[in-house]
């Protein structure tokens, strides 16, 4: 454990709070014109997911985990959890699914992700921040509408549903942001 200022915490970091390990969902600074600058921290309690929010000045002191971040490729998910090799001595590592959380939907076969290990126990996981998947269904185009009206909804072959614009249509390969599963572009296959 290292200490470090409240300010300089991020996410993916994992602190500790009460002697229990903690993965910082997100962390923001606010400097109000007067009155004390504070950090606000969203975490997520490593040994059972529960999530909390602490607060701290930015220039409090906080203890952060040390954690060795290295890139693994993604091989299996099964009833154990996701199965991911080490690029560089090709040893396993397994990931819990309630670690994985959400962000598993994502997950395509041989996707390099990057694994944060505290004591060599995966801890946090950073996918690449786009994947490409292909829309399984959406509403056909309307005659008249244009790509500036709204979005539609549509459904991706990993089951996520997302909003798409109009033009676009089934069977076409798009661009998805990991963080938010929205859409960013059509692929350019």
């Amino acid at each position: 454990m290292v200490k470090v200022i409240a300010s300089s915490i991020r996410k993916g970091n994992v602190i500790e709070l009460e002697d229990k390990l903690y993965s910082v969902i997100s962390a923001e600074s606010f400097f109000p014109g007067k009155g004390t600058p504070t950090t606000q921290i969203d975490c997520r309690r490593l040994s059972d997911g529960v999530k909390t929010t602490v607060r701290y000045r930015t220039t409090e002191q906080v203890e952060k985990a040390f954690v060795e971040d290295k890139d693994y490729t993604y091989l299996y998910g099964d009833d154990d959890g996701f199965t991911f090799m080490d690029q560089e001595n090709f040893e396993q590592v397994i990931v819990p699914k309630d670690t994985m959380g959400d962000q598993a939907v994502y997950l395509q076969e041989n996707m390099v992700i990057r694994l944060g290990l505290y004591n060599g126990v995966p801890v946090t996981i950073v996918l690449p921040q786009r994947v490409t998947l292909e829309i399984v269904e959406t509403e056909p185009v309307t005659k008249g509408q244009t790509a500036s009206s709204s979005y539609k909804p549509a459904i991706l072959s990993n089951g996520v549903r997302t909003l798409i614009p109009p033009h676009v249509t089934a069977g076409v390969r798009v661009i998805i942001n990991t963080e938010d599963g929205s859409y960013v572009e059509r692929a350019k296959d």
